[in-house]
């Protein structure tokens, strides 16, 4: 049986508290207005995700549940630039439940801004390496 290619199966999520510990640890960040995005480099070809929402950020369970569709999906889909970093995604107060375009909007640029530093973090280790 082959899998769905829209689905997002186990070995893109943080499973265990150890790995979202190794996040939280040392982690890169990103921010915005509206959520933070802590990552880290993995040992693995697959980047990962983890969703940590608090209920003192965002108080009802089926806005919870939304707010975390929308992360997963968004991921998802960026899913080809983000290889090898296991993420972790927070929210903040004040995220717009009733527009989930501007949520999206929001996670999109700060994904590019996670691919970006990737590269510029790869580019720099090769140059490390030259000889004068």
């Amino acid at each position: 049986m082959s899998q769905n290619p829209a689905c997002f199966p186990r070995c893109c999520r943080l499973l265990s508290a150890a790995s979202y510990k190794r996040v939280f640890k040392r982690p890169n960040r990103s921010a915005d207005d509206f959520f933070t995005i802590l990552w880290r480099s993995n040992e693995q070809e697959l980047g990962r995700l983890g969703i940590a929402i608090a209920k003192k950020n965002i108080r009802r369970a089926v806005d919870r549940n939304l707010v975390k569709r929308v992360i997963r999906e968004s991921f998802r889909h960026q899913h080809n630039r983000l290889k090898g970093i296991d993420t972790v995604v927070l929210s903040r107060r004040g995220v717009p439940l009733h527009d989930k375009k501007q949520l999206r909007e929001s996670l999109d640029r700060l994904w590019l801004h996670v691919a970006r530093s990737l590269k510029t973090d790869e580019v720099s280790s090769i140059g490390c390496g030259r000889k004068k």
